[in-house]
């Protein structure tokens, strides 16, 4: 079954294909303009939303403030100019001005900036770092949270602390229990630790900061990619409830997240709300009148990618009042309506990533959007703002008000794409393994010709729960390699989201079985249903379990390709797991620790099958990557240089999992571009 994407209700920033000239560069996608959080005003007039801009001589990027009428009628002004970036906005509860985080002063506190006009002021002079924070719906004090030492008896013991490390001539670091390490940082001791503190009526810190959850030995928000999504203000202002794992031993292997409750005044100890589930429970909200508490709840234990449904309590009594346990679908992020009624969600869904409006009372579900992905929202009143991305546009605002049609608010690139024709992204299907129904996507080159042939760039996507579907990637962006002259083929293979939660259970214990033979199906699919791709002229290209793919590949499908790009990829799964953070994802997926079950990983492991290698091979990888240490990829192509194939090794001492620095990112791509020249090109 093939659908067409409706690339004209999204790809609204491309020319007519007459005026169009060239296809997307890796020089555009570095350089575009990156809109970032947005948040609707209270009376849903206004629109704030980050947008961050590429310096290539500084080697950064910067990110200011925006502001734009939910009408429309004007263009979008830019309201910060700060060499600093300026993010996280908030707006105060009576809508006359900004709270946001800047660095500006020397490091990041909250400021505030008044719209009736004036400079911004700094609310927060703390002596460290604010992380994240949220204003209270009264507007009377904010909750932060702060890295501290948990024995220091106030923030100025840890700033003191800091100052003598960094000063000592010992730099050794003692660690009795995991993490040591995560993501892409050493452990130093530090928490992340909520606080409140309390406003005056000019918007100014009044005291010093009350401690709320420095009785719960966990992170809050959570590490190492937790926002202010963890934690929420009641309507009176009079509580949070926050979402937090204690920090014990197992915490490496946990996913065992609860719900705590606090006294806005940190008069007593939070007390835990959802002891009774083992498995994660995240993203609380309160409805708009405050009786009802919600959030996401997993059912099974240890199970990172387990299906998040939501579940809607009583706030007095925690009973549970509605849930959406019968919808095989995974939430993400939600928020209630302003009536209370209903609850807005998005979901991976089919490819598509929409945006849903849930009935509490009957579980009836609207879907909002259509085609793309919807990279968040915000509600107030009868409107509801959101970013929408697809495969043919990077992220714009759009407007949904009341029953009306989504409607644009912004085209941040417009200019900067006026001359580039995307190519053209179809979806189809095809029997995959078992026979079950699987996904897939096709994106011509940009200057697709009936007739041609073009060679292929085949995408293997990460995670390996995951979906690489109709969004916009500023990593792994098809258009790029489109723009290059490939036809872009990627498939979802069994693992992936928005299909079924049994769909996405089908890949642990099974990582090289029915994804590889998705993969192969899919390919050959691809190429029967789009003659124009060039069988013979074909690449693989994969990040992560993508990368593990490709290492898999060249021991299992050898002469499928001409080439491999294996970024970040596993090479070892007994070394790998003595070596990540993160011990739930393969505990799971392989039935438990190494050292109980060895047989479980060694059936999937890539280092095994290196004697049938024989496809070239670019390996990438991060210095600073402890998901997957670097020494994986070092493994790669050590056994490669060693069996004599043609490999090369592409390293970033600065970088961790991904490739974010806007240089190497330009030379990442430089380097896989002129890879899959080199090989398929003849």
């Amino acid at each position: 079954m093939r659908q067409l994407l409706l690339a004209a209700a999204l790809a609204v920033l491309s020319m007519p294909a007459a005026a169009a000239e060239r296809g997307l560069a890796a020089a555009d996608l570095v350089t575009l303009a990156r809109m970032g959080d947005a948040a609707i005003a209270p009376d849903g007039s206004q629109v704030v939303y980050t947008q961050r801009d590429t310096d290539l001589v500084a080697d950064r990027g910067r990110t200011d403030l925006w502001l734009v009428a939910s009408d429309g009628r004007s263009p979008p002004r830019r309201l910060t100019t700060s060499p600093d970036n300026d993010d996280s906005p908030a707006w105060a509860p009576d809508g006359q001005g900004i709270y946001f985080l800047s660095a500006r002063s020397g490091d990041k506190q909250v400021w505030y900036l008044p719209l009736a006009g004036g400079e911004a002021w700094q609310v927060t002079r703390l002596p460290l770092e604010v992380g994240s924070f949220r204003v209270s719906p009264r507007g009377e004090r904010l909750a932060l949270s702060l890295e501290v030492f948990p024995d220091c008896a106030d923030l100025d013991c840890t700033r003191k602390r800091l100052d003598e490390q960094k000063a000592s001539p010992r730099h050794g670091r003692r660690h009795d229990q995991l993490f040591v390490r995560h993501w892409d940082e050493w452990k130093d001791g530090r928490v992340s630790q909520l606080f409140a503190l309390a406003l005056d009526a000019r918007h100014a810190a009044a005291g010093a900061p009350v401690p709320l959850s420095a009785t719960v030995d966990a992170n809050v928000p959570s590490k190492p990619s937790g926002g202010r999504a963890d934690f929420v203000f009641s309507p009176d202002g009079a509580r949070l409830v926050f979402s937090a794992r204690i920090r014990g031993r197992n915490e490496p292997w946990s996913t065992n997240f609860d719900l705590w409750s606090v006294p806005a005044d940190g008069s007593t100890a939070p007390v835990n709300l959802s002891s009774d589930n083992l498995a994660w429970d995240a993203q609380p909200a309160f409805s708009p009148d405050g009786r009802l508490l919600a959030h996401l709840a997993m059912e099974r234990p240890g199970f990172e990618a387990d299906r998040f449904h939501l579940v809607v309590r009583d706030a007095a009594t925690g009973a549970v009042r509605f849930t959406t346990r019968d919808w095989d679908r995974s939430l993400g992020a939600f928020a209630f309506a302003a009536d209370g009624a209903s609850v807005l969600a998005v979901t991976d869904h089919l490819g598509q990533h929409p945006l849903w409006s849930i009935n509490l009372a009957d579980g009836s579900r609207r879907q909002l959007t259509g085609p793309g992905h919807v990279a968040g929202f915000d509600v107030a009143g009868e409107r509801i703002v959101l970013a929408l991305q697809s495969l043919s546009s990077p992220p714009d605002l759009w407007i949904i008000d009341g029953r009306a049609a989504p409607r644009q608010l912004t085209r941040v690139n417009a200019g900067r794409l006026a001359d580039v024709r995307f190519g053209e992204p179809e979806q189809f299907t095809f029997a995959g393994a078992g026979g079950a129904t699987v996904h897939g996507y096709v994106v011509k080159p940009w200057n697709w010709t009936a007739g041609q042939h073009y060679p292929i760039a085949f995408i293997v996507h990460g995670g390996p729960q995951s979906s690489f579907a109709n969004t916009w990637s500023w990593r792994w962006n098809p258009q790029v390699y489109a723009g290059a002259g490939y036809g872009v083929v990627f498939i979802d293979f069994h693992g992936s989201t928005g299909y079924g939660q049994a769909f996405t259970d089908a890949i642990s214990g099974d990582w090289g079985g029915k994804p590889l033979e998705d993969l192969r199906l899919g390919l050959a699919a691809a190429v029967t249903e789009y003659p124009w791709l060039d069988r013979e002229r074909a690449c693989a290209l994969g990040a992560s379990y993508g990368g593990f793919m490709m290492n898999w590949i060249a021991g299992h499908w050898p002469d499928g390709f001409r080439c491999l790009v294996n970024h970040a990829g596993l090479f070892d799964q007994r070394a790998m797991y003595y070596a990540t953070e993160e011990l739930w994802f393969p505990e799971w997926d392989f039935g438990g620790p190494y050292f109980d079950n060895p047989a479980s990983y060694e059936q999937f492991n890539p280092a095994n099958h290196v004697l049938a290698w024989r496809t070239p091979m670019l390996v990438i990888h991060g210095a600073l990557d402890y998901r997957v240490p670097y020494t994986q990829g070092l493994a790669t192509f050590t056994t490669l240089q060693r069996r004599g194939i043609d490999s090369r090794l592409l390293f970033f001492p600065d970088e961790h999992h991904w490739i974010l620095r806007p240089g190497n990112a330009q030379q990442w791509h430089d380097e896989v571009l002129r890879w899959l020249a080199d090989h398929l090109h003849d």
